[in-house]
Parts: structure tokens; sequence; C-alpha cells
């Protein structure tokens, strides 16, 4: 029933309700009536109010029933978008699947033709050795039966044994040529099985990865039991309570996990960079074996300036220089550090991070920077000379001055007294002004802010 029926209907009733109260009023001859029709107005506005409330109401629910059945309208669609989905990725899988078991099948068949070729072979072989030796058999009976008649001579008997050797290597010769194709064609057979097999297995990983891929975006996918996330640097690991120096692996942001030293200490953990002690290892190298690192972690290496720099944009970083020279005095200086990508030639920003006179300065950079050189790229800040090739290794020249901790290890101290050998150690210029071959470097890093 409409809405304005239903009005008119509760005001007909209204209306007979109240013409049948008895009324208690005393009023003037002709007040009765007006009174009673008053309080049918008020009721009738009461009840007008409340239809009209009733209306918004049901328009509103309305409205939002709509909305609610577009809402569903949607997500039945999404719904069956997704199962559309799910059903071809799962033919997919299956067909992928079936040709994986195609592939397996014609291996098996490869590798059961193989088998009967080789039984073949062998088979050929005994003929000839059963061959032979009946051969044997008959030149001994000719050889060492009875004696010939007087008919006969030796002359010709030699010829028929000759003739009968001479057929029997030439069935041998072509018995030898068959067996030889035959192992020819058993190669071949076994490389196209081995790549049929090699093939068959990298089939077998693109349908697992694919598989978890698909997996993983349905929302299904599981974490691999017994992994972890990686810490992002050594110092990472000593707030997750790693307490031992050592070799861990890491995995810097956007990076892929590498093996580190790390150098735990009441203030945080460091991840040691560059570390000499001995010149075992040789630090005059190229480029490429500075980019990507070289060297035993268990004694003296070079990290690899990639893995630095994706260690440096992680944020704000803290360099520890750590020397000692042949005569036993140790020097140390922080730096706060920044290593830019290869693009920006790993260009080193360093500014001191102790006050003056407490540490000894070891390097200093301006404010852009200065690139990592070495013997194949000419990077230093020298106009007429390559500072790698003039001092060996590579580092962050400037002008082939002030340090060189990437130099030669001095093997001997007799060869200090050499001026080229002297140029070409590892070296550092202290704020003295004094110019000290070094016997150890340790150069690490850290997060800032670090305790001091």
């Amino acid at each position: 029933m409409k809405m304005p029926q239903l009005l008119i209907l509760l005001l007909t009733i209204l209306v007979h309700v109240a013409t049948g109260f008895p009324t208690d009023r005393r009023a003037l001859p002709g007040q009765d009536k007006r009174a009673s029709w008053d309080d049918v107005n008020v009721v009738a506005h009461g009840l007008l109010q409340l239809g009209q409330g009733l209306k918004e109401h049901v328009d509103k629910t309305k409205a939002q029933m709509r909305d609610i059945n577009a809402k569903l309208k949607a997500f039945n669609s999404t719904v069956a978008e997704l199962e559309r989905k799910k059903q071809g990725q799962d033919e997919a899988l299956k067909g992928r699947g079936a040709e994986v078991e195609d592939r397996e099948k014609m291996a098996a068949g490869l590798a059961e033709e193989v088998r009967l070729k080789v039984e073949e072979v062998k088979k050929q072989n005994e003929d000839i050795n059963s061959r032979m030796d009946r051969l044997e058999e008959k030149v001994d009976e000719v050889l060492t039966g009875p004696k010939l008649d007087s008919n006969y001579s030796n002359d010709s008997v030699v010829p028929y044994i000759q003739r009968m050797v001479a057929a029997q290597n030439r069935r041998i010769d072509q018995l030898v040529e068959k067996i030889k194709q035959q192992q020819g064609k058993l190669e071949k057979q076994s490389l196209h099985l081995q790549a049929l097999q090699s093939k068959v297995a990298q089939k077998r990983v693109k349908s697992h990865r694919r598989r978890d891929e698909e997996t993983a975006l349905r929302g299904e996918a599981e974490q691999s039991k017994g992994t972890s996330v990686l810490a992002r640097d050594c110092h990472d690991l000593f707030v997750r309570e790693q307490r031992a120096s050592g070799i861990y692996t890491i995995q810097p942001e956007n990076s892929q996990p590498f093996n580190v030293l790390c150098e735990m200490t009441s203030e945080g953990g460091w991840t040691v960079i560059q570390k000499r002690q001995d010149g075992s290892q040789k630090f005059n190298q190229l480029w490429e074996s500075y980019k990507k690192g070289f060297g035993s972690l268990n004694g003296e290496f070079w990290l690899g300036l990639e893995s630095i720099h994706s260690l440096s944009k992680q944020g704000q970083y803290i360099l520890q220089v750590e020397l000692s020279d042949r005569a036993g005095e140790q020097k140390m200086a922080r730096y706060r550090f920044q290593l830019e990508g290869e693009e920006k030639k790993f260009a080193l920003r360093l500014e001191q991070e102790t006050p003056s006179g407490v540490q000894e300065g070891i390097m200093t950079t301006g404010a852009s920077g200065l690139p990592f050189s070495t013997a194949d790229r000419d990077n230093d800040l020298a106009a007429d000379v390559n500072c790698a090739e003039l001092l060996s290794g590579g580092w962050w020249f400037s002008s082939c001055g002030g340090s060189n901790l990437n130099g030669r290890y001095p093997r001997r101290p007799s060869l200090l007294r050499r001026q080229q050998s002297r140029r070409q150690a590892m070296f550092w210029m202290s704020t003295k002004g004094q110019n000290s071959s070094l016997k150890t470097t340790l150069l690490k890093i850290a997060p800032a802010p670090i305790n001091q």
C-alpha cells in the first residue's frame, strides 16, 4: 500500500475513534465540537509528521539498499573474474605439467634406446670373439691335424690358410668400423639425452617458480621453513643480540646477500671493509677487482666498492680508520662517511667526526667528494700523472699525496730505504706532516650515531 493511502486510512480511523470518545469538558454549547476537532487536528498533524519521517526513512533505506546491491554486484563480478583467472592458471599449470611429463617420457625412451644399442654392441663383440675362437680352432686343426695326403703339399695348404685369415681380417675390420659408428651414435644419443634431462630440470624449476609466484599473488604463499630476514649490516646483528665477532651473511636494502667480517664491540657492530696485516694479499688490482672485492675474510681483503655502496646508501654511516706503523704507534680517526655509486665513480665524502687534536686526520675530501681511481681508471685530480700507477693500488687520490692505504705492503725494512718502494708502499700523512709507512690497516663502518 502506498504512503498517501495509508495516511488517509489512519486519519479516517482517528476521526472515528475521536468522535466515539466521551468528553468530560464543561464548555458552552457549540464548543464541544470545536474542541474535538482541535484534538483531531493535533493528532493528525503528529501522524503527518510521523508519516513524513517514515517516508524519508524508507527513501534513505532504499538508497542504501541500492548501494549495497551495486557493491554486491561488483563483488560478485570480481569473484567471478578471480575464479576465471584461477581456472586459467590451473589449466596453464596442468599444460606445463603435461609438457614436463612428455619430456620425461622422451628422455626415458632415449635412455631405453641407448641401453638397447649398448646391448647390441655387446652382442656384436661376443660374435667377433666367437668367430675369432672358431678361426683359431680351424687353424689349429689344419696345422696339427692328420698328415696330408701325398696328393697335397704345403704349397697348396698355406695359401688356403692365408686367404681364410685375410677374409677374417676383413670381416673383423668391418665389425670394428661398425662398432666405431655405433659408439659415435651412442655418444650423440648420450649428449642429446643429457640436453633433454637438463631441459626437463629447467622446466621443472620454472614450473615450480611460476607456481610459487602465482600462489603468492593469490595470497596463499607460505614462507620457507627455517628462513629468516637477514640483517642489513653488522650493527643490525648486534641489535639482534649477536655479540661474537666473525663472518656473517648480511643483506642491505635493495641488495643481494653477501658475507662480511663483523667486529662486535661494546658500542655496537662494525662492518669491516678493508683489512691488511701481513701482505698476504696483493692490492695492486684493477677497477673490476676493486668494484667486486677480493681477498679472504679470514685474512687480508677489500670488501668491494659495490658492497660498500649498498651499505652506505642505507643512511648516515661512520667510518673508523685504525692504523699502526712498524714502530708500534697506533692511530685512529672517525669520519662521517658516504660513498656514491659507480655512476659517480664511487666518489667518497668524508667529514671529520671527532674534535681536532684527539685523533689524527688521515683523509680529507671536498664537498663533491673524491672519485676512486685505479691504474686502468684514472679519476684522480692530478692532471699530468696517474696516481694509481705511480703509487700502486686503488684509492681516492687527490694529487698523489695525503694517504694510500691500498699501496704495496712493505716486505722487508730494507725496502723502506728505497725511494720508489717507499712511494708505492701504503702510507698516511699525519697532522704533523710526518709521512709514515704502515704495518696494519683496518677500515670499518657502522650506522650513525654510534656511541663515542
